[in-house]
């Protein structure tokens, strides 16, 4: 069996981390590619609840494996916790975790950075999650960055790191009026990390390719969403990665060939956390209704999201990105406390009806939604688990949006816990 992205289609909070742990029954490996603990999955299964920034969420499954590749920068402190968490509720991870050899580091100064930077910024924040990910990235472009490799030989690492650090501190102390960070504490770390990483790192990419020409199954985990890749969100308010699917083939080292499908995830309406220009925002008690009701508050932040109608002009633009061959739909059980629900098919700018996805984050913020208005339905949807049991207006709906996306809707999530899932299709090929 080939690869499957399962992709964030909007600004991320779609609810990957629910259908990742669905699909992965059929899954011998689990990839995530991008982002780092900025990301956050919540997953429930009978009844338990967690939280992952940066462990794949096929870890549940006892035969998947899964990995992190080299595309993600990993805090190795959450990474440690997120592992010690697991295995205190029962969750044994010998023989079924790698982290890859070539995943860059977020360091103790990479935090620091990150924090004093968006301090600095004041009113222009960009609303980042402060957990260094942005520095981590920059020194990765800048060829100063610590492996994951590097722990394997820590020992090495003390003259690199008091020369980026001299670096790091001049930034820190004389232009961000911050406190230096201490070398030693910092190699204490790295050593600390050696010892309770070194058995999970190893070569990821050549372990997901082997297992992909054998005729594996492998799932590859998107965090954030298209709308907040570096190079086609809406710049400069996005995360330091590509969370579409060029970035998962470059962050897994796979070509483009293992490729068997593209699942977008799309919430039944839109959310945004953070800063940056949101064309169907709703700042009214219907958005206080929707946030209340689906609990929209981040993972990693906890911060409330913004909350918006449908947007199909972004979701197009999402779907033209990737090529979608199917999309997922999550939380249509919200929209069942509405008479009404509406759809952004086509944005007014300066006066004149756009149908494209704007470049311009400043011309996106000038954008006023022109909505199609689309009637609710009585009949609640939770825990369905047939397409057919589905209130007629519901399907409806979900037409349309197919429709103005240009991929069918396959898999529909009707509720947090994993059996709260209806497969209309199967997204496997045969």
């Amino acid at each position: 069996m080939p690869a499957y992205a399962v992709l964030g289609a909007q600004w991320g909070d779609e609810g990957k981390g629910k259908i990742i742990d669905f699909l992965a029954r059929d899954a011998d490996i689990v990839a995530r590619f991008s982002g780092g603990n900025n990301a956050g999955h919540t997953v429930i299964n009978s009844g338990e609840k967690f939280s992952l920034h940066l462990l794949p969420c096929g870890i549940f499954w006892p035969q998947t494996l899964n990995v992190i590749g080299n595309g993600v920068v990993a805090d190795p402190d959450v990474l440690i916790k997120e592992i010690d968490h697991l295995q205190s509720r029962g969750i044994d991870l010998t023989g079924r975790f790698m982290l890859s050899e070539r995943t860059h580091l977020v360091m103790p100064y990479h935090i620091r950075l990150d924090q004093l930077m968006e301090d600095a910024r004041g009113t222009g924040a960009l609303g980042t999650t402060r957990r260094g990910i942005g520095p981590a990235y920059s020194d990765k472009a800048a060829r100063t960055g610590i492996l994951a490799a590097d722990l394997l030989d820590v020992d090495e690492i003390f003259q690199r790191l008091e020369a980026i650090l001299a670096y790091q501190n001049a930034v820190i102390t004389k232009v961000l009026g911050g406190p230096a960070i201490s070398l030693k504490r910092t190699f204490d770390k790295c050593r600390k990390w050696a010892e309770k990483l070194g058995e999970f790192i190893g070569p990821v990419d050549t372990v997901v390719r082997e297992s992909l020409d054998e005729g594996g199954t492998v799932l590859l985990e998107g965090a954030q969403g298209a709308l907040l890749d570096l190079d086609h969100g809406s710049y400069p308010y996005v995360t330091s990665s590509n969370p579409t699917i060029g970035g998962a083939c470059v962050g897994l080292g796979i070509h483009p060939r293992y490729m068997g499908g593209i699942l977008g995830v799309f919430k039944a309406y839109s959310t945004r956390v953070g800063a940056g220009p949101f064309p169907t925002e709703l700042l009214d008690d219907t958005g206080e209704t929707i946030r209340d009701l689906a609990k929209e508050f981040g993972t990693t932040t906890g911060r409330p999201r913004r909350v918006g109608w449908f947007d199909a002009v972004a979701a197009r633009y999402s779907a033209r990105l990737n090529g979608y061959t199917s999309v997922v739909l999550t939380k249509l059980d919200i929209l069942d406390h509405f008479d009404t629900v509406k759809i952004c098919t086509a944005y007014e700018l300066d006066g004149e009806v756009v149908s494209e996805f704007p470049a311009s984050d400043t011309a996106l913020d000038r954008c006023k939604p022109i909505y199609e208005e689309h009637p609710g339905w009585d009949k609640p949807t939770p825990s369905i688990t047939r397409r057919d049991d589905l209130p007629k207006e519901a399907l409806s709906y979900m037409d349309r949006l197919q429709e103005l996306i240009g991929s069918s809707v396959d898999i529909i999530s009707t509720g947090p816990e994993r059996h709260e899932t209806v497969m209309a299709r199967s997204v496997f090929s045969p």
